[in-house]
């Protein structure tokens, strides 16, 4: 299992006294330059402006680099990144103009069947009349392309559309086509688009690879890989190799946002911040400005509350799931009990015989020996059994390599217990599969019962047809929100457990084909399922705005799984609202939604003032100067947005929504509340009458704690409106606070 997810890191060399006249690279907020001049400020102009805070010191005390500019943004933020020292910055904030400076923080990446699971087939919903994402221009900021790969050929594919500003490397130019547009790299060393570690080929192919017959890993999962939006055009961002910069990061949104891309996709985020301290957040907000919708990955901090990343409301924010393929793998131990996993290995002749089974934890040579970790596998004892590994650590293909340098013919990888029936389809490198926590104690009790403990590992291959699918995966991260409450989050979940993708190099044992494939996990492999439904959704409605497409996504979600029960979670029980947000992604409803619920991006002023940030903060984010308080605050579920996120004690709260009309010209939507246990819900008017398209209604929701009701806690419900075949749903999330007296 690999599980790509972004964090961020302040290095600890940052605080060693020892490093102190050392130059880092910070990340410089400044006042607009419009004030310097009478004209609309070019990018010559900006960056006149930002080298005017720059030191004249010809060289940090005690190093031999000069402080440089690195990058000039005009888009993302005002501001620059720059090499600076601390003393440096310190003389910096005496000049007119300066904002503010902070060390840049160190993200780390967020880590075929997919499009049949969402109901897409050829000529069938959303890809009827061949709609495959054509003159969508997707901007995909990750760890780079490996341009060379079947899901990147440009068969079928028209030119790019002619607001298309972007170019390829010189490097690079003859690798590109209609399909691969552009292919810029950020990172100082490293000057080519390629990618050397895979995780962008893989959300690249996800999001809009073309279709490739014959993929599989291990002959698994065998089919027609596809990506979501197969027409539509990459640009690609390399922002991330050992860890993408934050300086890097913003530098590829802000021509992201200049090139004309409709869509941007970042598999990677971090930690919650307050959005003015959030790169992702900023560069995200000017991009909704110019009408591109920013689809991102909610982090793998699950099942754990609070463990968002990526939670603005101009932002997609992705949760993952599982889907309704299994690559099964069974273990049968010496007592015949047999317990049943996943594994994407598959062996050229299948091995029937049973082998000693040892647990590496009984030796106390080393902490890490229970995880496999290469390296502490010492023990001789090894050579010819089957080893239990226990998950985390290191990637389960790192531990089946350790194992089988230590001569193990084969492994059991146990789960943690949080993560309960969630297990992971990995290529490994010998007969090796995932378990749950439950089986794997069951296994060590065994073990421990008899002096010749023995098992048999078999692979059974592809299995379609999983009716709890989808489950919200273990690691999807949960609200509710820590950077705005008043906002549920995650908008949306969407497949990204055991997700097989284009890889730059071969898993398994065919080394000689250019369509090399891999299976892995994690939120950025379902981020970029919806950044293809997005790209879909923006080519059949060209006009649509991104919360328009946010809206439709969320409004038309599943909220049932295959066997039309309640989605589940990783415990196999209902999932609640802030693991799900609206639900999963449908995409052929989300094409016609009936209402939608549009958020005009000068409503977040309001919203971000109504957040008690200071006028300085708000202004870094919407770049311009602001007083609050001439502002008339909104609370933040007062904002229009597609779901309500309530928090309150004794008190009633009255919020209005106002939905748009682009279903059936004359129409008439009923209401229906499923309230929250221990609230009163109250929707005026209860009919909404439409007699023209576009045309706007609003609607208001009193939400009211219920007299008897001493409920604390969490509760949720929905509200919906109904005609003929529309249902746009609304969740409603509740935080409870304890009553006074009670």
């Amino acid at each position: 299992m690999k599980i790509f997810f972004v964090i961020f890191a302040i290095l600890a060399c940052f605080s060693c006294p020892s490093m102190q006249s050392d130059l880092e690279t910070y990340i410089v907020q400044v006042e607009s330059p419009e004030s310097q001049i009478s004209t609309q400020p070019s990018r010559m102009d900006f960056e006149s402006w930002y080298k005017s805070f720059m030191p004249k010191t010809i060289e940090a005390a005690g190093s031999d680099e000069k402080p440089r500019l690195i990058y000039s943004y005009q888009n993302v933020i005002i501001g620059f990144a720059a090499r600076l020292s601390a003393q440096q910055v310190k003389e910096m904030e005496k000049k007119p103009g300066f904002i503010s400076a902070r060390s840049q923080r160190i993200l780390s990446l967020h880590t075929t069947h997919t499009p049949s699971f969402l109901g897409l087939q050829q000529n069938v919903g959303l890809w009827r009349d061949e709609n495959y994402g054509e003159g969508v221009i997707i901007g995909l900021l990750d760890s780079g392309v490996t341009p060379d790969h079947p899901s990147f050929s440009d068969e079928g594919m028209p030119p790019p559309p002619a607001k298309w500003k972007g170019k390829c490397e010189s490097n690079f130019t003859a690798k590109c086509n209609n399909k691969l547009i552009g292919a810029r790299s950020y990172i100082e060393d490293k000057h080519s688009p390629i990618d050397d570690d895979g995780h962008g080929t893989h959300t690249s192919s996800t999001a809009a690879g073309n279709f490739v017959k014959g993929a599989n890993v291990y002959g698994n999962a065998k089919g027609t890989a596809v990506g979501i939006a197969p027409h539509a055009h990459l640009a690609i961002y390399k922002v991330c190799t050992d860890g993408c910069l934050e300086s890097d990061v913003l530098a590829g949104m802000d021509e992201a946002i200049d090139d004309g891309v409709d869509i941007m996709s970042l598999s990677l985020g971090g930690a919650s911040r307050s959005f003015y301290d959030d790169a992702i957040a900023l560069g995200a907000y000017s991009a909704a400005k110019r009408g591109i919708l920013v689809s991102c990955s909610a982090g793998n901090g699950g099942p754990s509350d609070s463990t968002l990343s990526n939670e603005a409301p101009w932002i997609l924010t992705v949760g993952a799931s599982t889907i309704d393929r299994e690559l099964k793998a069974t273990v049968m131990i010496g007592n015949q009990k047999l317990f049943e996993g996943e594994s994407a290995f598959s062996p050229k002749v299948p091995i029937l015989e049973f082998f000693p089974l040892i647990d590496p934890s009984l030796s106390k040579l080393n902490f890490y020996s229970p995880y496999c970790k290469p390296g502490t596998l010492n023990d001789p004892k090894i050579k010819g059994k089957i080893v239990m590994c226990k998950l985390g650590n290191v990637a389960p293909v790192e531990k089946g390599q350790a194992v089988k340098d230590a001569g193990g013919v084969g492994m059991i990888v146990y789960n943690i217990q949080k993560y309960g029936f969630t297990t992971f389809s990995d290529p490994h490198v010998l007969p090796a599969l995932s378990i749950t926590y439950q089986d794997g104690m069951e296994i060590l009790d065994y073990m421990n019962s008899t002096s010749e403990p023995t098992a048999r590992i078999l692979f059974h291959g592809t299995i379609i047809g999983d009716k709890e699918a989808p489950v919200v995966a273990a690691y999807s991260s949960r609200g509710p929100s820590l950077a705005s409450p008043g906002i549920l989050k995650p908008d949306i979940i969407g497949p990204g457990n055991n997700i097989l993708a284009a890889w730059p190099t071969s898993v398994d044992y065919d080394k000689h084909t250019k369509a090399t494939f891999n299976i892995i996990q994690g939120t950025s492999m379902s981020c970029p399922h919806l950044s293809g439904v997005a790209a879909l959704l923006k080519s059949a409605h060209p006009t649509w705005s991104p919360s328009a497409i946010k809206s439709a996504i969320m409004t038309t979600a599943n909220t049932l799984n295959l066997a039309n029960v309640p989605i589940l979670d990783e415990r196999l029980l209902p999932a609640d609202i802030f693991a799900i947000g609206a639900g999963h992604v449908n995409p052929s409803r989300a094409n016609d939604p009936g209402l939608i619920y549009d958020t005009p991006v000068k409503d977040y002023l309001p919203y971000l003032c109504g957040l008690n940030y200071t006028n300085q903060q708000v202004g870094s984010i919407v770049k311009h100067k602001v007083d609050c308080n001439k502002v008339k605050h909104i609370p933040e579920a007062q904002l229009n947005y597609p779901s309500f996120s309530i928090k309150f004690g004794e008190s009633s709260q009255t919020y209005t929504r106002t939905v748009t009309n682009i279903g059936e010209a004359n129409s008439s939507y009923s209401v229906e509340i499923d309230s929250p246990p221990g609230v009163t819900v109250i929707v005026k008017p209860s009919t909404l009458k439409f007699s023209q398209l576009n045309q706007k209604l609003k609607y208001q929701v009193t939400f009211t704690r219920r007299d008897n009701s001493t409920n604390s806690g969490i509760a949720q419900g929905f509200l919906k409106w109904s005609w003929k075949k529309y249902s746009v749903r609304s969740p409603i999330a509740v935080v409870l606070q304890p009553t006074i007296g009670f």
